[in-house]
């Protein structure tokens, strides 16, 4: 018994595994360093495997290996860029972490983490945390995932990407995650303004007090009062950012 796969059957599997694995690498929460490489490789043919019979009638009848490098960068790119899509609205969590940190006295205790290789305050941390929880916690990852299955029909291996529409789209996600960020953290970034404001005029009138003094201490509790407080907002904050995630691929697949 002898089992035979046409050509064009594997080249639409190679390259719709080639867009999952790009897109995998930075789509939070499948880019964290605890998924392991070989899960995501497994991750991203399963992924392909039930769009390939689609993906092979979008294959043309011949094909060069000039033209099939010249696709598989064409998938890195439309994979990397779903992904980033993605990225900028779930991220907002974070950079709001990292204004409260810095505005909270945190962003002293800077410390590098070894799960994004990147550099991480406390609070920007525990948001990070939080926002990946949550996302697995209330099958959000399921909803950015049905929007990548999406882009095997609306983007097929030999199709182009438009550059004009990404260029846009990320022009504005980076806009949106900023004022999310902002958004969130407002609120307990004025609050703790105002504290700084109350202290300094607690020096001015008082100078024996030594309000900078009191301030610090009173200023972290404040802050951890604050964040704590802000935690229950949160699940609505991961659910909206993640509609607009989706929305924003949608918007890329031109659906």
């Amino acid at each position: 018994m002898s089992l035979s796969v046409p050509l064009t059957t594997l080249l639409a599997l190679l390259l719709g595994s080639v867009r999952a694995a790009a897109w995998l690498a930075i789509c939070p929460p499948f880019n964290g360093r605890g998924l392991p490489v070989r899960a995501k490789a497994l991750l991203s043919i399963g992924l392909a495997l039930p769009f390939t019979d689609h993906l092979a009638t979008t294959m043309p009848r011949t094909i060069t290996s000039a033209g099939l490098l010249t696709d598989v960068a064409e998938q890195v790119v439309v994979g990397a860029a779903l992904g980033f899509c993605t990225y900028l609205f779930v991220i907002a969590l974070q950079s709001a972490g990292s204004l409260l940190d810095l505005f909270g006295g945190f962003a002293l205790a800077f410390s590098f983490d070894p799960f994004s290789y990147t550099g991480n305050a406390i609070l920007g941390r525990v948001y990070n945390l939080t926002a990946t929880t949550l996302l697995l916690a209330t099958d959000a990852h399921q909803l950015i995932l049905a929007g990548f299955a999406r882009s095997y029909r609306a983007l097929p291996p030999t199709g182009t990407l438009s550059l004009e529409r990404l260029s846009r789209l990320l022009s504005d996600g980076i806009g949106e995650m900023f004022l999310a960020a902002l958004q969130i953290s407002g609120p307990l970034i004025a609050v703790l303004f105002l504290t700084d404001l109350a202290f300094g005029l607690l020096s001015r009138v008082a100078p024996s007090l030594n309000a900078f003094g009191l301030g610090f201490p009173a200023k972290i509790l404040l802050t951890l009062v604050l964040a704590g407080t802000a935690m229950r907002f949160l699940p609505e904050t991961v659910a909206r950012l993640t509609e607009q995630a989706v929305g924003a691929v949608l918007e890329l697949l031109g659906g």
